[in-house]
């Protein structure tokens, strides 16, 4: 099981060879680059040339010796019931962060649902935009030869200041989104610390097992406080990573152990400290491999 983490084109103070360099010291195997800036249209990841753009940053991982295992695809957008807006902006940037995935040699890319609307009480609604909207994808899916993963989402009542239920956060609801759509290209990717944000009894353990072997292909590993998306690490928050790590075994997930963490442990002015806390980031993971893997042998 390879051991992962998010990155972004600049991090903080780190430029990505910085974060590069960072990464692998710790003991990191690969990356998972996050294609967040092809939202702006002044971006360098927008304005170049994808392919161009693509090869460089596989190079650049790659000479300080980590791949690119995923990567996560642009979805702080506006204007997603705008349809000339979709279709002109954000269904081709979306497609765009295919071709540049499989070009730095990702096997997975996370795309989020659409899941800018009121879901409760449109759940039927929104499912039936969502099968449009990833049915879409799979001929890209085949030229690119990448599989898209479904990511469990949540809403927040910003009035009641609590999170509600959204596109995946259930049991029924992702297995039915990942069962509908019936296609090779189409897996999930379950995000721990959502789980647990909107008030109802389902953990992430729970989830994992319903979702299967067959099913969860990826993760994004995180903790928090089941009060917000703190994105921290494991075992600083509540969930049960003993739960959790022996769910994985129970489904025999043969995907990556991939962080989705805040890396502000990373940008203190102290860079004495910085290896210090990638090191523990990396630590943290390798102790849930290796309690992953162990159990699978019970």
């Amino acid at each position: 099981m390879k051991l992962t983490v998010n990155a972004k084109p600049q991090s903080g103070i780190h430029s990505f060879l910085d974060l590069c360099d960072i990464f692998r010291t710790a003991g990191f195997d690969a990356l998972d680059f996050s294609l967040s800036d092809l939202v702006n249209d002044d971006s360098e990841m927008y304005q170049s040339n994808p392919v161009e753009y693509a090869e460089r940053i596989k190079r650049d991982a790659e000479e300080r010796g980590l791949s690119i295992r995923q990567t996560h695809a642009p979805f702080l957008f506006q204007n997603w019931d705008d349809e000339t807006h979709f279709e002109s902006v954000i269904f081709p940037r979306i497609v765009r962060s295919l071709e540049m995935s499989a070009i730095m040699g990702a096997r997975i890319t996370v795309v989020h649902p659409l899941h800018h609307r009121v879901y409760r009480g449109h759940e039927d609604e929104i499912f039936e935009l969502n099968m449009k909207f990833y049915r879409r994808l799979i001929p890209y899916c085949k030229e690119y030869g990448i599989q898209v993963a479904i990511e469990n989402m949540f809403q927040k009542d910003s009035r009641r200041r609590c999170y509600l239920i959204d596109a995946c956060n259930t049991k029924e609801d992702f297995i039915r989104y990942i069962d509908t759509l019936d296609s090779e290209y189409m897996v999930a990717c379950l995000d721990i610390g959502h789980v647990g944000l909107p008030h109802r009894d389902d953990e992430a353990q729970d989830m994992i097992r319903a979702l299967g072997h067959d099913r969860l292909k990826t993760l994004h590993v995180h903790d928090n406080s089941y009060t917000e998306d703190q994105h921290t690490l494991p075992f600083l928050g509540k969930i049960d990573w003993a739960e959790v790590t022996r769910a994985l075994a129970d489904i025999r997930y043969d995907g990556d152990l991939n962080y989705e963490v805040n890396t502000a442990l990373l940008n203190t002015s102290d860079q004495t400290f910085t290896p210090l806390a990638a090191k523990f980031m990396a630590d943290v993971g390798r102790h849930l491999i290796r309690r992953i893997e162990e159990q699978k042998k019970r």
